[in-house]
């Protein structure tokens, strides 16, 4: 399985921003062929769906409570997955992982997190009000 490493979160007032980063270590699967994702798990909660981009980098889809604040992307040269979060709030505060698609070359990329195989480790995001 692809290793998975998340960095970048952090302690941030309400209407801030942080930059999540991921990054995959080198396998048997070819990273630019693999569609990303991005989860959140708040206290108490279930793990949740943020957002996603396909192994080419054309579709991504986003939870409706980021979308228009969030923004994903993907360097497949470093292979590394970056999760834009801008005008936080404090219902963002969870931590956040990001995760491999289990197929190769989906069409078009899922929220359901049984589509995805290998997990990073996670990394806090708090938001303060």
């Amino acid at each position: 399985q692809v290793q998975l490493v998340e960095s970048g979160g952090g302690s941030v007032q309400a209407g801030g921003s942080l930059r999540l980063s991921c990054a995959a270590s080198d396998s048997g699967r070819s990273f630019s062929n693999i569609a990303m994702g991005w989860f959140r798990q708040a206290p108490g909660k279930e793990r949740e769906f943020v957002a996603a981009i396909s192994w080419s980098a054309y579709s991504t889809a986003f939870a409706d409570s980021v979308k228009g604040r969030f923004t994903i992307s993907r360097d497949n040269a470093k292979r590394t997955v970056y999760l834009q979060m801008n005008s936080l709030k404090p219902e963002d505060t969870a931590v956040y992982y990001c995760a491999t698609d289990r197929l190769i070359r989906r069409i078009r990329v899922t929220p359901e997190p049984n589509e995805y195989d290998s997990w990073g480790q996670g990394t806090q995001v708090t938001v303060s009000s």
